[in-house]
């Protein structure tokens, strides 16, 4: 931290606080920085709305699968973006949009709230259906790409893990969805899940992991395949917070565990 350029450092802590998501925010630029893979914004139609999504294309000489990335509670910051380059280095096409698009100041997205805070209360504030929405356009997008092999998968994490079980309920032609400790949608929709749902959850997160086993019943009962793991030990945002330059040990283990368990999945898939 004490190499960082004083005005960076207070961007950071104003954004993020003082501990929290600081180095791995930090992190994340440099890997966007110094990544060899082709990084670009699109601007995604749905209807009225401008869709702001962030592409990463993996280095190959065959097409690959799509995998939708939905953020955090916080909007796209650098460490999704960075996430979304990491998933293309391993060989997939990563699109992470911004569901803050147009929803900031100014009509502005994520980057454009004065905090995290600001953006996280407009988060809870988007309307169900333009998420939805949202998500259906940037995903038709995707497919669409000449670089895609015709398969999609969708994955996220905390607001966004729950977003990826819903999103799951509303497009049949998933391949998969994985679900980043974030909450179920109500029992009902789970009748209408197509694809297998992958399940990633801190043991210290009991908010979220205490619902895992009644969720497993329900799926079990629709004939639903639904396969979670809770990290023993591991908080909620474990795959953010294991990348900060000291962090508990347990996210740091579960960070690594999850991210090599989702990527044998996603091989499998392919």
């Amino acid at each position: 931290m004490k190499n960082l350029p004083i005005i960076r450092i207070i961007t950071l802590l104003i954004t993020f606080g003082p501990f929290t998501g600081l180095f791995s925010q930090d992190a994340a630029l440099k890997r966007l920085d110094n990544s060899p893979r082709h990084q670009e914004w699109v601007d995604v139609k749905q209807g009225d709305r401008v869709v702001s999504t962030f592409v990463v294309y993996p280095q190959l000489n065959r097409k690959a699968m799509a995998i939708v990335l939905i953020h955090e509670n916080r909007g796209l910051t650098d460490w999704v973006r960075s996430m979304a380059d990491e998933v293309a280095e391993k060989g997939y096409i990563a699109l992470a949009p911004d569901l803050l698009s147009g929803m900031g100041p100014d009509g502005g997205k994520t980057n454009d709230f004065p905090d995290a805070d600001a953006a996280r209360g407009a988060i809870y504030k988007l309307p169900t259906a333009q998420v939805v929405n949202d998500l259906q356009a940037v995903a038709d997008y995707a497919l669409h790409l000449g670089a895609c092999n015709g398969k999609l998968v969708v994955a996220g994490f905390c607001w966004g893990g729950s977003q990826s079980f819903s999103f799951a309920t509303e497009r049949p032609d998933l391949e998969a969805a994985f679900v980043f400790y974030g909450s179920a949608p109500d029992s009902v929709q789970l009748k209408y899940i197509k694809c297998p749902v992958y399940g990633f959850y801190g043991g210290n997160d009991a908010r979220i992991s205490s619902t895992v086993p009644a969720v497993t019943r329900q799926m079990k009962a629709e004939g639903k395949i639904y396969e979670p793991v809770i990290y023993n030990g591991a908080g909620h945002a474990f795959m953010r917070l294991g990348e900060e330059a000291e962090p508990g040990n347990a996210n740091r283990d579960a960070r690594d565990k999850a991210f090599s368990r989702w990527m044998g999945i996603l091989e499998k898939i392919q």
